[in-house]
């Protein structure tokens, strides 16, 4: 039986879904680069818990389960928006066009961010729960006023969604119209506290009490992710104002490399979402309906592990960064404290400056 609350274009089984108001405008080749997008994106994922495991990297927060919700996301986006993700978006770094070793620098602890953003269009990483979303609707706002044609994708988990600053971000996005679409990753988890006790009530229905559409999607069916993103960017572009949606989605390993998830959660609840995996299930679609096969398959995988090679290497070749550097971006101009600090760096003979 489908839930007509969600949002969904392909089965569990890979077996397609028929919405008229959501309908798929994927090619076979563009779903077949969704695949090799989630796939790459999980290899390396993998290769960087591996590293944090051996020392390599100071934290990292696996994205596993999570693919179709970036990626799906990710590849709706026109060129010119912009996006502010959490500190688990490698997907969306990803379909941005960040480096994969840039994704790492943060957590390599030699970067306090890891690559430019107005570049890729894609904001650094925020660790403070809910304040990149803020920082999204002012950005919209200032888009709204310049008179752009762009929107602005903000992402956040449902742990995040009981933080103040995103309730307070709907309160401001709704009040002045912004082009901004708030995107919530329902992994099911904030960290321990299961959802039951975040929300009484679906997280996307909390749009109505702010006077705006809210819609969920199944977050492990990347290509019904794509298309309710994109129709809400377009929402936004249009001057229609923001949108939520909730992704119905799943987190199958640890918060971060520093949680056990064994402490807190049931080994059958993972075998249920096992099932329910976002790249096996675009996987039987290209088998099934556009006759992909095994060469294709290992062509990606193959790539995917060649990737994963390459950061290896890239992350082990990186530095420590010279401290006097922690003073170069803390304002786009310079500061007399800013100054102040440097010299007196110097000075102790920590850092030989510039």
């Amino acid at each position: 039986m489908i839930d007509e609350e969600l949002v969904q274009l392909l089965t569990p089984e890979g077996e397609p879904v028929e919405r008229p108001d959501y309908a798929c405008t994927l090619n076979g080749d563009e779903i077949l680069g969704l695949y090799r997008d989630m796939v790459i994106v999980r290899r390396l994922c993998n290769e960087s818990t591996s590293l944090q495991r051996q020392g390599q990297l100071a934290l990292w927060a696996p994205v596993q389960g999570q693919e179709a919700s970036q990626i799906g996301a990710g590849r709706a986006l026109a060129p010119r928006d912009f996006t502010f993700p959490t500190y688990r978006e490698h997907g969306v770094a990803w379909c941005r066009g960040v480096p994969p070793a840039d994704m790492l620098r943060l957590f390599r602890a030699v970067s306090t961010g890891g690559w430019d953003p107005q570049k890729y269009r894609h904001s650094v990483p925020a660790v403070v729960l809910g304040n990149q979303v803020l920082h999204a609707v002012g950005y919209a706002m200032g888009v709204q006023r310049d008179g752009a044609d762009e929107a602005v994708l903000t992402f956040f988990g449902d742990g995040a969604s009981s933080q103040g600053d995103v309730l307070e971000s709907f309160v401001w996005a709704a009040s002045f119209n912004a082009p901004v679409v708030f995107f919530c990753q329902n992994n099911q988890w904030g960290i321990s506290t299961p959802m039951s006790t975040q929300s009484k009530i679906p997280l996307y229905h909390r749009a109505q009490g702010f006077g705006f559409p809210g819609v969920r999607v199944d977050g492990n069916d990347v290509l019904a992710v794509y298309e309710v993103t994109r129709r809400a960017l377009e929402h936004a572009r249009a001057g229609a104002g923001p949108t939520l949606i909730e992704a119905h989605t799943y987190r199958m390993g640890a918060h971060t490399t520093s949680d056990d998830p064994t402490r807190y959660r049931v080994d059958a609840e993972v075998e249920v979402w096992k099932h329910r995996d976002p790249i096996e299930r675009v996987k039987s679609l290209l088998v099934r309906e556009y006759r992909v096969t095994g060469p294709t398959f290992d062509a990606v995988a193959a790539e995917a592990d060649e990737l994963a090679s390459q950061l290896r290497v890239d992350v082990l070749a990186m530095d420590r960064p010279d401290p006097i550097t922690m003073f170069d971006h803390v304002y786009a101009e310079a500061h007399p404290l800013i100054d102040e600090g440097r010299r007196e760096l110097v000075d102790l003979g920590v850092s030989g400056g510039h």
